[in-house]
């Protein structure tokens, strides 16, 4: 996952406007390119780490009763929610193998020799490239066979289904659910009122 957050740093780095740190060539750093590679960089290991405890601690059933609970109201906009909570569920539960996939081929690239750890910025770009083409690749191969095996389970959304264990809100439930509005709300309400990015 560092590899990641370190590629992903680094397309930041050169985006933004503002007074120059540091130019080379066509190639140049500023302020606001600090500013969003250090805060792009936090919200993907923010992500990770919250994506991993909630998949370590939370049961695929129990997520997707969640989330579809959660989105209950979208029913009457005819949207399919739980095609949409399947789907959320899928990708949060990918984010711990995809994160064992890259240190698997990041083990295997520097078991034939693969540099990653030092020259210049364009070294460490170009050394990354042979790990995003694989985890791409397996990416999609995983999905597909994920996708075979809901097809053989006959699986066709969650219409008609029951439960064996109904959720229902309490009050421990809307103190979080309240929490997260005003800690989203103020986030919202800094970026708007520091014109940063957040």
């Amino acid at each position: 996952i560092l590899i990641i957050v370190i590629f992903t740093a680094i397309l930041n780095l050169f985006y933004g406007t503002g007074k120059p740190v540091f130019q080379l060539g066509f190639l140049k750093i500023t302020q606001l390119g600090i500013h969003n590679a250090i805060f792009m960089s936090m919200r993907i290991i923010v992500l990770v780490i919250f994506g991993i405890m909630l998949t370590y601690t939370t049961t695929p059933t129990s997520l997707t009763n969640a989330i579809e609970s959660l989105l209950k109201p979208l029913k009457y906009l005819h949207i399919d929610i739980q095609m949409l909570a399947m789907t959320m569920t899928i990708a949060l539960r990918f984010i711990p193998t995809l994160v064992e996939e890259v240190d698997k081929i990041t083990a295997a690239q520097k078991s034939r020799g693969a540099d990653m750890e030092s020259g210049n910025i364009i070294n460490r770009i170009k050394a990354v490239i042979p790990i995003m083409i694989p985890l791409f690749v397996s990416s999609f191969r995983r999905a597909n066979e994920l996708e075979y095996a809901m097809e053989c389970r006959c699986y066709r959304g969650g219409n008609g289904r029951t439960r064996m264990r109904v959720m229902h809100f309490d009050a421990k439930d809307y103190i979080c659910l309240f929490l997260t509005i005003v800690y989203f709300g103020g986030i919202i309400a800094l970026k708007i009122f520091t014109k940063s990015v957040i």
